[in-house]
């Protein structure tokens, strides 16, 4: 039997973004992986119960916690350098860790390692992150480097990242696209849409974004865009906020589109689902991403999509979509009105992306990952 290992903090943790990813992932590989595969998921904590449950324990599936980590330092170490002694006690033959970290010593103990790497915007752009934050993501990016056998990278862009910013060959990386649960492309009754919209209080029309409201995101961008655009026009944010929430609002508020501006957090899968159909267009002007989730599940409900150039979501949307630079509202406001109710080609040009985003979607991206576990 061969025992492939997981770093599972991120799934009992984290309900967005490497989360998700970790989930939709292992829950796949379930389902993919031959049955003479037994798969262990590391976590330094049980973390959330509606999180864990979804990666189910069964015959062959188990979750490990630490037995001597009590306090969350302790957790940490364990995580970063204490799990080899227990993958070695388990006799692990393979170790993936999914949010783009390797435990020191693993290479040394003789462990296969394979590691996805989702982006290096620490890199890329520092001006986001805390300088000690940044110092330390890219000690273990480095670390990482050295000690994977295989690197995924979750796309083109941040393959050629990785290329640049660790001087790694391009025969060691393996790009497999993040794969999408299919939930969105499911309808939902019309009761249950007028229920959502009533609840949030949501307007009539509006462009839809979803994401954490910070700087790199750029929504300022479609709010400096929505005076152009029709008045019955709203613009609902989705998402966590941070400092730079105010900033947006008040920016709002300077150019007298406050009233047009609603900013929606900590809503559940199956309102944002419900809010996504009732959209009329999505905007995602991030200025940098490793991907772009949002816009595949956008299209996956039916929505047009708007995004901007310099990262990879050209790779996310696919050729339909229609891309501008982060930089100019008059641009992404011509741009989005090309994608309202009634814009020539607007249904034709959903069908398309719609087609292209199929590729995301849940089992090819397990049985690519399936692959390079066997050629190790």
């Amino acid at each position: 039997m061969t025992t492939i290992a997981y770093d599972a903090k991120r799934l009992v943790r984290n309900r967005t973004g490497l989360g998700n990813y970790s989930r939709t992932l292992v829950g796949d590989l379930q389902r993919t992986l031959p049955s003479s595969c037994r798969l262990l998921l590391y976590a330094p904590d049980r973390g959330s119960d509606d999180l864990r449950e979804q990666v189910k324990e069964d015959q062959r599936t188990q979750y490990v916690y630490p037995t001597a980590a009590h306090s969350s330092i302790a957790r940490a170490l364990w995580r970063s350098w204490g799990i080899v002694k227990d993958l070695k006690r388990d006799r692990v033959d393979i170790y993936h860790g999914l949010s783009g970290e390797l435990p020191i010593g693993i290479h040394a103990a003789g462990i296969k390692t394979v590691v996805t790497i989702h982006d290096l915007i620490f890199l890329r752009h520092p001006e986001y992150y805390n300088p000690i934050d940044a110092a330390v993501y890219r000690a273990k990016f480095l670390l990482t480097c050295r000690e994977a056998d295989r690197i995924i990278a979750i796309s083109e862009c941040t393959k050629r990242d990785i290329m640049e910013y660790g001087a790694v060959d391009a025969s060691r990386i393996d790009v497999v696209y993040q794969s999408c649960a299919g939930r969105f492309s499911t309808t939902l009754t019309q009761d249950a849409l007028e229920d959502t919209r009533r609840r949030l209080n949501l307007p009539a029309r509006f462009i839809l974004n979803v994401g954490t409201i910070e700087e790199r995101k750029n929504i300022m961008l479609a709010v400096r865009a929505l005076p152009m655009i029709d008045s019955q026009i709203h613009l609902v944010v989705v998402g966590r906020r941070t400092k730079y929430t105010a900033k947006v609002e008040n920016e709002a508020k300077r150019l007298g589109v406050a009233d047009r501006l609603h900013i929606l957090s900590g809503i559940g899968d199956d309102d944002l689902q419900a809010v996504y159909r009732s959209a009329e267009t999505f905007v995602y002007p991030s200025r940098y991403e490793g991907f772009g989730i949002p816009i595949i599940e956008a299209i996956q409900t039916g929505l047009p999509v708007v995004a901007c150039t310099g990262s990879c979501l050209e790779e996310a949307g696919g050729p339909d979509c229609f891309y501008v630079s982060p930089d100019d509202p008059p641009m992404l406001a011509g741009a989005l009105r090309q994608t309202l109710m009634g814009a020539g080609g607007r249904t034709e040009r959903i069908a398309r992306c719609q087609k292209y985003v199929k590729r995301f979607e849940n089992t090819s991206t397990a049985q690519q990952v399936a692959k390079i576990y066997s050629k190790l």
